[in-house]
């Protein structure tokens, strides 16, 4: 977005979320693919079945969902209905931008304070306090972190969780904290995207929150979807 490495979106910090969500989703997909791969060879071959597949190919695609919604952000791939924007000036697309923009941010920090809510008792940690923003921490709050998946093995490098948020009692099955890790993970990555592209709006170097689809055929278009990615 300038000409200093600290304007760059493609260097530091944004840089690296850009390479964990690509290789994220990446991975995802190849363990879903293996997985089902794997667990049709020995039902159809063997007469055998990998158990705990469905859960994991399940869980895979939630996380996959939740990390494709961030990535839709960077690459402005989400859909949006533009008909009346494109209708205004640009002063008046501007405006309208920011307008949205506010909302939009405001959605993304109510769905993060959600995420958290419902992963901290999983994980033996407070959720906050407050209806609609974050006012302090439940510290009284009950845990929940003895919740475990249905078929999900632990795993043996793992079982240090036992004594961090289960009071030393062990893990038949994976504790839902970790499938249920994404909730919180993928809101605050959502956040981040979201106030990148807001920052770009009010800087004048990006004039919609939906720069594809129709408005890839204009060459505004074009360059801005470019500076995005």
């Amino acid at each position: 977005m300038g000409d200093g490495a600290s304007s760059d979106p493609r260097s530091g910090f944004s840089r690296f979320i850009a390479r964990l969500e690509e290789n994220a989703i990446a991975l995802i997909l190849a363990l879903m693919t293996g997985l089902t791969f794997a667990n049709v060879v020995l039902r159809y071959v063997f007469n055998s079945a990998i158990i705990w597949s469905q859960e994991v190919t399940l869980v895979l695609f939630a996380w996959l969902v939740l990390f494709g919604v961030s990535y839709g952000f960077k690459v402005t791939a989400h859909l949006g209905v533009d008909a009346l924007t494109q209708a205004l000036p640009a002063r008046g697309q501007r405006i309208m931008a920011l307008i949205a923009g506010c909302f939009v941010v405001f959605y993304a920090v109510l769905l993060l304070k959600g995420a958290w809510d419902y992963w901290a008792p999983f994980a033996e940690l407070p959720p906050t306090t407050g209806r609609w923003l974050p006012t302090g921490l439940d510290w009284n709050a009950r845990g929940t972190s003895y919740f475990e998946t249905d078929q999900i093995p632990m795993l043996s490098w793992l079982r240090w969780l036992e004594d961090a948020i289960n009071y030393g009692d062990a893990y038949a099955k994976m504790p839902r904290m970790i499938p249920y890790t994404i909730l919180p993970v993928a809101s605050a990555l959502i956040l981040f995207r979201v106030m990148q592209v807001f920052t770009r709006i009010i800087r004048g170097k990006q004039t919609a929150w939906i720069v594809s689809h129709e408005l890839q055929e204009t060459p505004q278009a074009s360059a801005q979807i470019d500076e995005a990615r």
